[in-house]
């Protein structure tokens, strides 16, 4: 029997190319013959394309609501934060994926790190910066040099900046709040950086990948452009002694339950000196993460044995076996919701 699947990218915030890519990908990967697709696309502008063709937003609805299945290919603001999540609860319709807590609090850090530090798991010192606030110089000589400064909820290191120079901190925050009015100013952790991939299968067994490390060719941090420029290298399984690897996969699978996460997510680590207490610090979560063929998250897997068009089923198949819920983590309510065509 074929699957109807929709495949909603694109969206409002400044990852909507990226969105573009994992969409692409995640299409040149699906089994054609398993699955009838329609493409949904969320313009930058807030418009909705259905199949390439402009349409208002209740026939985008519609043809959401008409599916077995949809699979949110997007990042960022207005697609990863819980906001499309909620109106797919609320139309009723399963979806691949978290749903609307954890999508909210993954792409909040600092939601993120007081939900890792009260499950016992360890994450940078820091602080968050309302929109007019800065640093007192008690919370700098704290801190120290370096320090990151990093938009609250924003992805792919959109407006991150590695500040060295006190003087240099101001221009910092300005960027930083060029996407979002809440800032974390975090201490720079010295240490190798890891990803981790979490699958939640289709009988709710949660599993840890190998882990994967990053390094980046120009002696920088791992940006924007080393992200989508080809300026890093992914080394899997990273070369790690045994203990080191089980500690990482298990705090990867804690960080998970602890922010009530489904399907999947990747925890992206610093693992610190031996010195420094050897304790993995989870950097950032990410509830969607890239979904092109060169992403961590798909080559985790394809390293495991997973290829790609398999992840894709045991996500998909995993949502399929979830019950819907709506908003709040409640059963969607019948006839709150357009009627479903047949």
């Amino acid at each position: 029997m074929t699957i109807r699947l929709a495949l909603l990218s694109g969206g409002r915030s400044g990852e909507h190319e990226v969105s573009r890519r994992s969409a692409a990908s995640i299409l040149a990967h699906l089994d054609r013959e398993a699955y009838q697709v329609t493409e949904v696309l969320i313009g930058r502008d807030g418009r909705w394309q259905v199949d390439g063709r402009p349409v208002p937003l209740d026939e985008a609805l519609r043809a959401l609501r008409d599916q077995d299945v949809v699979f949110p290919a997007l990042h960022g603001p207005y697609g990863e934060d819980g906001t499309v999540q909620a109106m797919l609860g609320w139309l009723g319709v399963p979806y691949v994926g978290n749903e609307v807590f954890a999508s909210a609090a993954g792409m909040d850090k600092a939601v993120t790190k007081k939900l890792l530090a009260a499950d016992g798991l360890r994450v940078a010192d820091g602080v968050t910066l309302g929109a007019a606030e800065e640093l007192t110089p008690a919370t700098r000589h704290r801190l120290g040099l370096p320090v990151f400064v990093k938009p609250a909820r924003a992805g792919s290191s959109i407006g991150v900046s590695k500040v060295e120079r006190w003087d240099r901190l101001p221009a910092a925050l300005r960027l930083a709040r060029g996407v979002d009015r809440k800032v974390l100013v975090e201490r720079a952790v010295v240490g190798r950086e890891v990803d981790v991939a979490v699958l939640q299968h289709p009988d709710g067994r949660v599993e840890a990948g190998p882990p994967l490390e990053i390094k980046v060719a120009s002696g920088g941090f791992f940006d924007y452009d080393a992200k989508y420029g080809g300026n890093a290298v992914f080394q899997i399984p990273a070369a790690l002694d045994d203990a080191t690897t089980r500690r990482l996969r298990d705090r990867a699978v804690r960080a998970f339950h602890a922010l009530g996460c489904r399907g999947l997510l990747r925890v992206d680590f610093f693992l610190p000196e031996p010195d420094d207490g050897g304790e993995p610090v989870v950097n950032e979560v990410n509830t969607f993460p890239g979904m092109t063929a060169e992403s961590q998250y798909p080559q985790i897997w394809q390293r495991s044995g997973i290829a790609f068009a398999e992840l894709l089923d045991i996500l998909i198949a995993g949502a399929l076996a979830a019950p819907v819920t709506g908003a709040a983590g409640t059963p969607a309510v019948p006839g709150c919701a357009p009627a479903r065509s047949e």
